[in-house]
């Protein structure tokens, strides 16, 4: 994931994450004793930071699904809330493996507009493997989180450029 400094929240996440198999191993075990001490049945997302040191923190656990998987529902075989239907109907887990890789960015409320929202540049996204996901809200303001756009791609650079493109053209805006 990548924080927008400014707001303090997610940005972008792209998935696979770029790092180390002992980093994705160290993450899986602090992932899963977070897990097992929370004792819970259904979704558990464990948000965890690399600091620039190379040392994994737990920054966030949301017990339900999370932003930080929406990129399941296009990009895995078994999105986050399908894993959720079957966990509480008692049905076999699904496979959760990535189908290929997926960048999800945030579309955020504009800096400078506040009010009833208008949504510019929409209409303008015509690529292949782009979803677009708006959250109905119908009032903006700087920061606000508005939706979400997965991207699927076959790779880390056409994510970022695809990614790129939608946010020189997507804008959440209000009247003046």
């Amino acid at each position: 994931m990548e924080f927008d400094p400014m707001l303090n929240l997610v940005d972008t996440l792209v998935s696979p994450a770029a790092i180390s198999p002992a980093i994705e191993n160290e993450c899986r075990a602090l992932a899963t004793r977070v897990a097992e001490a929370f004792q819970l049945e259904g979704i558990l997302a464990v948000e965890l930071f690399l600091t620039k040191k190379g040392e994994v923190l737990v920054n966030e656990v949301a017990p339900r699904a999370h932003n930080s998987g929406h990129h399941t529902i296009e990009a895995c075989f078994t999105s986050q809330y399908e894993q959720q239907i079957k966990i509480l109907t008692g049905l076999h887990l699904g496979d959760t493996s990535l189908i290929m890789p997926a960048l999800m960015l945030n579309l955020i409320g504009e800096k400078g507009y506040e009010g009833e929202v208008i949504i510019q540049g929409l209409n303008e996204i015509d690529m292949r493997g782009v979803y677009i996901h708006m959250y109905g809200k119908k009032m903006t303001k700087p920061g606000r989180k508005m939706g979400h756009v997965t991207i699927l791609g076959n790779n880390k650079m056409e994510l970022l450029e695809k990614a790129k493109k939608i946010k020189e053209k997507v804008k959440i805006i209000s009247k003046k």
